[in-house]
């Protein structure tokens, strides 16, 4: 079959296939492929590695149908050297051809045949605000871990009751929690935190965004016009998390948030020659911020805080802080402190629906 279409939207269809499609050598040729269905008045594109699925559509008045699995890096290379305007393109059994002006591109296809379509979900659609991908998200998405031999802390773990929502993320060495409530009904389930990233990338304007669970297949899919992206839930069982939060504090300080995260990134100079941990010591006016390295007085800074409690002397991993301190948007950070050797926990000033916990550093004096 032979048609027309347009370069640019083409282009990006494929391009956004290909996101979707396995990496991996082992798997069949066809997962790393695109996999595109001529149906009526729609050219649709689909690519899966089997625990993402994509779908998406354009609009073609040509008649006639075909269905085939194209390589996308070399087509996408191709593509993106031809001018502007349309391309020519000619499906036959096995290759597909794409020609503008006397530039002609002949590609080889994969078999079709063995090409898995997610079958559609009949599950009820919601809506979530979008909101939960511009401001939400970020705020939690970095502490997941992205340790593929423990999968069940690569995901967002949504844990609903009582008509509110947790979202709470960990790597084991820090965790991430924020409550909020919504008018969605949703069990508790563990997306793959990199599937909602790329969700949120892909939103354009839009104020809410819709959404299916299919709890027989495990599967999770959000509607956005022409695209649908689905994920397999990931399965098993997350560590008691509520566990990990000090239900005590024997000293709170309060911190302007821009000056303490220049002041953490000044103190890295010197603490990435001293496995990255950096040494926070309390006294009645503030912070001395200063590199793991016993009684040196040098290469520190101080930080002006306002002190509750008792004086503390506190250990972390800087990097651990940078990535807390870029993502929360409060401008003063509320740190609660019990001991050296406990969870230390952060929270925005006035935003009660987040909280974060860095597990310190111990440090022989």
């Amino acid at each position: 079959m032979k048609f027309s279409i347009n370069k640019e939207e083409f282009l990006a269809k494929i391009i956004l296939s290909s996101r979707f499609t396995s990496s991996k050598l082992s798997s069949s040729t066809s997962l790393q492929g695109v996999f595109l269905k001529k149906e009526k008045d729609k050219i649709h594109f689909y690519s899966t590695n089997l625990n993402l699925y994509y779908h998406g559509f354009m609009k073609l008045v040509e008649k006639g149908d075909f269905i085939t699995v194209i390589e996308p890096k070399k087509i996408s290379e191709f593509l993106s050297l031809l001018p502007q305007g349309n391309v020519e393109v000619d499906v036959r059994e096995k290759s597909i051809v794409l020609i503008q002006g006397k530039t002609k591109g002949e590609f080889p296809v994969f078999s079709s045949s063995d090409f898995p379509i997610l079958k559609e979900s009949k599950s009820e659609k919601q809506k979530i605000s979008t909101d939960f991908f511009k401001n939400i998200l970020p705020l939690i998405s970095f502490s997941a871990s992205t340790d593929e031999t423990r999968p069940v802390l690569t995901g967002v773990n949504f844990v609903s009751a009582d008509g509110s929502t947790q979202l709470v993320t960990t790597d084991g060495f820090r965790l991430s929690l924020y409550s909020f409530k919504e008018n969605i009904s949703i069990s508790s389930v563990i997306v793959p935190t990199s599937f909602l990233i790329e969700v949120g990338r892909l939103i354009g304007g839009e104020k809410e965004v819709v959404f299916n669970i299919d709890n027989e297949e495990k599967i999770l899919t959000f509607f956005l016009k022409e695209d649908e992206l689905s994920t397999r839930l990931i399965e098993g069982e997350y560590p008691p998390y509520e566990k990990v939060i000090p239900s005590e504090r024997k000293t709170t300080i309060l911190v302007d948030k821009d000056e303490f995260l220049r002041n953490i990134k000044i103190v890295s100079v010197f603490a990435r020659d001293l496995s990255n941990i950096v040494v926070l010591d309390t006294d009645d006016n503030g912070i001395k911020i200063s590199p793991k390295a016993g009684n040196n007085e040098e290469n520190t800074t101080y930080q002006d805080a306002k002190i509750e409690g008792e004086k503390q002397k506190i250990a972390f991993n800087y990097r651990f802080l940078v990535d807390l301190l870029s993502s929360i948007p409060a401008k003063k950070v509320i740190i609660e402190l019990l001991r050296s050797d406990a969870p230390a926990v952060f929270k925005g000033e006035k935003d009660g629906s987040f909280l974060h916990i860095i597990m310190p550093v111990r440090v022989q004096e």
